[in-house]
């Protein structure tokens, strides 16, 4: 499913104009982002969690010359499930 699928899913649902309810989705996508850009964890109850998870530095290699490479440590989004979005995929 894509954005656009939806932004018409929720202007159905709602009957909403699209302009409106793309907004909407864009406040939702936003404010996810700024609160994990914040450190913050979002918790949607029965839906799952996003978090910011720190990897660790660590020595990899390049795959065309086998030299060894410094990557650095970074933070990277996460979502884990929760537990009513688990089942109804496993139905």
């Amino acid at each position: 499913m894509k954005k656009s699928e939806i932004v018409a899913a929720l202007a159905d649902t709602l009957d909403l104009n699209r302009r409106d309810a793309e907004k909407a989705v864009d406040v939702v996508f936003d404010t996810i982002a700024d609160a994990l850009a914040a450190g913050d964890k979002v918790v949607i109850s029965g839906f799952g969690t996003f978090e910011v998870r720190t990897r660790v530095a660590r020595t990899g290699r390049n795959p065309r010359t086998g030299d060894e490479i410094s990557v650095p440590a970074q933070k990277t989004p996460a979502f884990k499930v929760g537990k009513i979005l688990k089942d109804a995929v496993n139905k």
